[in-house]
């Protein structure tokens, strides 16, 4: 399971396929945003409705379970440009403000089936996860960010496709940051090739106390990964600088501390990246293997029904996705497709959450 490595005269090409954009150029184009029409939000809200008139187990339910004659050519479409163009998609439209929240989240569900396979986001396989503030710290080196309400800083999550729906926003803050890693590796290889080689070397993150069976509590998977003529990256810097508290974790190099460094002011670039505003009823599609995303600190309202609450699901799809190293098994455990990615601990056991809403 060892990873490729670079010297500084061999690295990968610089790519310029559709995942190599640049942030300023994206915010000015609309192509990225998908608007339900009428006849596409009664469709999802008759199949969520009959998905809850059912009984079926919510943590098991599948395509089949929620059909969507209309809209499926157009869920094909939106699933390709994340898994092989942009590296994401943002879904307007869907009326969470007069639907109950249960609604919401089964017509979440059932458009994510059309997209992949739901994977555990955490420990207790919740495999719908709820993005807010807890009133946790991310200092507790147990604590994941999306549970506070400080700035997460551009990151990957451990699956293939992440989505989120922002059933209610924050008072002020909670902008949802991209940035192309793929544009990050072509600037890194272009200023400092000899720190985008560090990229490809790798780097204990932590786990943050979710550790599976047999597993030490990190795993040591590059930044940068090239398998098959493709570039991959999975990056968290807050759980790599974490990961130093474990005794027996290897010691960042200050070569590798000025890479990553580099990394994270070149995502944070204003002519690299850009922030979105999610609304009420906004779905967003990010392909972790070739974009970082990010979000804001955010205020949030004094009144419990209003305070920002997102839902989140991790998707492995099962076709069209790039394949994997195998130094990813550290952290997806099975590499197949629709079966890899997400948080799977010892007793595998998955749940809906739904009481929380």
């Amino acid at each position: 399971m060892k990873a490729q490595a670079f010297s500084v005269g061999a690295l990968p090409p610089e790519l310029t396929d559709a995942s190599a954009w640049y942030g300023p150029a994206m915010a000015e184009r609309n192509d990225w945003i998908e608007t339900l029409d009428a006849a596409e939000v009664a469709e999802i809200e008759a199949a969520s409705l009959a998905l809850m008139d059912s009984g079926i187990d919510m943590a098991r339910v599948q395509r089949a379970d929620f059909p969507l004659p209309t809209l499926v050519p157009r869920l094909a479409r939106w699933l390709h440009e994340v898994l092989e163009g942009r590296g994401f998609v943002l879904l307007r439209g869907l009326p969470v403000m007069r639907w109950p929240r249960r609604l919401s989240a089964a017509a979440f569900l059932g458009l994510g089936t059309h997209l992949g396979r739901m994977r555990p986001q955490n420990a207790m396989g919740h495999l719908l996860g709820h993005v807010r503030d807890m009133g946790l710290a991310a200092t507790d080196p147990n604590v994941r960010i999306y549970q506070t309400h400080e700035r997460q800083t551009f990151h990957t999550d451990s699956c293939d496709v992440v989505g989120l729906l922002c059933l209610q926003p924050a008072r002020a803050g909670g902008l949802s940051a991209l940035v192309s890693s793929t544009t990050l590796y072509n600037e890194l290889r272009r200023r400092r090739p000899d720190l985008a080689a560090q990229l490809f070397l790798p780097v204990a993150t932590d786990r943050r106390g979710e550790v599976p069976a047999d597993c030490l509590p990190w795993f040591e998977i590059p930044v940068f990964n090239w398998h098959n003529g493709q570039l991959s990256a999975i990056y968290q810097r807050q759980y790599i600088t974490s990961a130093q508290r474990f005794a027996d974790a290897p010691r960042l190099a200050p070569q590798t501390v000025e890479a990553l460094d580099l990394l994270d002011a070149l995502a944070n670039d204003p002519a690299l990246m850009f922030t979105m505003s999610l609304q009420a009823g906004d779905i967003q599609f990010v392909h972790n293997h070739v974009v970082l995303h990010d979000r804001t600190a955010f205020e949030d309202w004094p009144e419990p029904a209003r305070r920002r609450h997102l839902l989140r699901l991790w998707l492995a799809p099962s076709d069209g996705v790039r394949s994997l190293p195998p130094v990813y098994t550290q952290r997806y455990g099975n590499l197949e497709p629709g079966q890899r990615g997400g948080i799977v601990l010892a007793d595998g056991r998955l749940t809906m959450p739904l009481d929380e809403l």
